[in-house]
This record gives structure tokens, sequence and C-alpha cells, in this order.
């Protein structure tokens, strides 16, 4: 059953995605005892072996749910099972910041990248799958985001590493089956008070049914062709900060352009990247092409935008 085709799409993904590791290095997966992380896991561990790494796991025991403490050790226990070394489990405090998801999302990174420093990993593997790649375009969609958010998720960014973005859920519950591993269902996952459970439950299924099955794969692809252009934009707004706020050379950029060097120059000054919403650099872009002596523009973190001649002053 170790050849079943789900093992070796899995152990393929990961292989693919350490080629460029070099041997001796650390690489760690990110473990909750759901099948997505259990299957990367198991890659992982079998990868590392033919790749001469060190492979280890670390789990994030988030606190938020009875038994929390027992299932992050379930879960180690299988990494040890499977042969990572090292093996970390740690429980972090959940605060309020940005909402539940958003605020576990920060203390697990926070945890991850932690950890990684303690026990020299130079990569951090992530479980997400190609069907959460597809549910993060439709959620961007719903908030009406840019280029930038509805292309998803990276494969590659710092040290984390994403392989199974070209696999399917169905695959990695496939290989968890066929290795006889035990996974985890986090309830969470199953509870529709959370905008992601209802575009898994309800939204994708409905949309699979009206358009076909293909569906996720496409919304997929429009993610990485999409991340191709908001590179070439950042890299293009990269150059164009550098010359400074000056209002006719700003005139002169394409506004997907333009914007980016906006919010890059707020950003920049202090302004809290979290808060500064595209209305905000809307009214910045408007001090800069439809200029009619209009006053300052406020902007988050108690920032000012002006115009003063031919340049764009924050204060």
């Amino acid at each position: 059953m170790r050849h079943e085709p789900a093992v070796l799409r899995t152990r393929a993904a990961v292989r693919s995605l350490l080629r460029d590791v070099a041997p001796g290095s650390t690489v760690v997966a990110a473990v909750s005892g759901g099948a997505d992380s259990l299957a990367l896991a198991a890659a992982l561990a079998h990868t590392a072996t033919k790749l001469r790494l060190t492979a280890g796991a670390v789990i994030i025991d988030h606190g938020l749910q009875p038994g929390s403490a027992e299932q992050a050790e379930r879960a180690a226990e299988q990494c040890r099972g499977l042969g990572l070394d090292p093996v970390t489990v740690r429980t972090v405090a959940v605060g309020r910041a940005g909402g539940p998801e958003a605020a576990a999302r920060s203390a697990r990174y926070a945890a991850l990248d932690a950890t990684a420093v303690d026990v020299g990993a130079d990569v951090v593997l992530l479980g997400h799958t190609l069907d959460d790649q597809a549910e993060t375009v439709l959620l961007g969609l719903a908030r009406g985001s840019g280029a930038r958010s509805l292309s998803g998720m990276a494969a590659v960014s710092g040290r984390y590493r994403r392989p199974f973005l070209g696999v399917r859920r169905t695959e990695t519950r496939a290989a968890c089956r066929a290795l006889d591993l035990e996974a985890w269902h986090d309830p969470h996952n199953a509870d529709p008070a959370y905008a992601r459970v209802r575009v898994r439950r309800e939204v994708l299924p409905a949309l699979e049914q009206a358009l076909g099955p293909a569906i996720v794969e496409s919304l997929a692809r429009s993610a990485e062709l999409l991340r191709d252009d908001a590179d070439a934009l950042d890299e293009w707004a990269d150059k164009a900060v550098a010359d400074g706020l000056v209002v006719s050379a700003l005139a002169a950029l394409p506004k997907a352009v333009r914007t980016r060097v906006l919010r890059r120059a707020a950003i920049a000054a202090g302004a809290p990247a979290g808060a500064l919403t595209a209305r905000h650099v809307a009214e910045m872009d408007r001090l800069v092409r439809d200029w009619h002596g209009q006053g300052p523009v406020s902007l988050p973190g108690g920032l000012v935008a002006e115009r003063s001649y031919d340049r764009l002053l924050l204060r």
C-alpha cells in the first residue's frame, strides 16, 4: 500500500520542492494531526532519507478546545513513529486581534518561526492543498481584493514552503489511509461560523455542481497567473518608490503601479498595513491624478497625506 498513487503523489510533491535544499539541512513539517499535515509528515520522512536531510515536525497546540493538549501529543507520537526527529510541541496563547482566525494564525506563525530558530530549521513545510488554494481565491473575491490577494498562497515564501498546492485533499486522505495514519478531524473545520468553512462545505460544492469538477484546478491556475502579474507589478513599484513621491513621476505610472507605490510609502511612513484600505489609497491617488486644491487625506496611524506643488507629503 506504500506504493498507492496518493502516497507516491505526495512524496513527489515534497521531493520537488526540496530539491534545492542542501544535504544536511534541517526541514520541519508543521503538523496539526489532520490528514493534510500527516500526509506531509510522512512524505517528508520518506524524502529526507533520499535527500540526506534532517527531518522533524512541530505541532502547535492553540488551546482553543478541550483535549487539545492530548491531540497535540497524539500527532507528535505519529510523527515520531514516522521517524521524524526532532518533534516539538508548542502551546500558544491566542489573542483576539483581527478576529479568531487571524489571531490563531498570528500565534501559529510566531510559534513556527520560534521553533525554526530553536532547532536550526532552514525550511518549514506547510500542508496547504489545492483545495485550500481555491478557497483562498474565493475568499479574496468575496472581499473584493486585488491581484496580490487573489494570487493565493505562494509555494515558497521565505523559510515556508507549501508542496501540496498541486495536491487535492482527497489525495492526502487516501495517503493517510494507505499508510495507516489516523487523521484528526478538527471540529473547527465543520463550524459554519467560519467563512472558510462555508466556502468549503457550501460554495465550492455548488460551483463544482454548476461548472464541473475542474473548478478547483481552474481557480488555483488563475491564482498562479495572477501571482506572476502581481510579482511583476510589485517589482516595478519597488523601483518607482525609490524615486520619491514626485507627483509628475507618479502620474506617469500605470494606476496599478502607482497605487502600489502610494501604499508602500504610507506603510513606510507608519500606517498600519492591516488598517490601510483601498479607499485610503484611492484618496491618496486623487491627490496625484485629480487634485483641485483639496485638503489633506487622513490615514491610519495618525498620518496625513497632502500635496505641496509637485510633491506628495506624508506627515
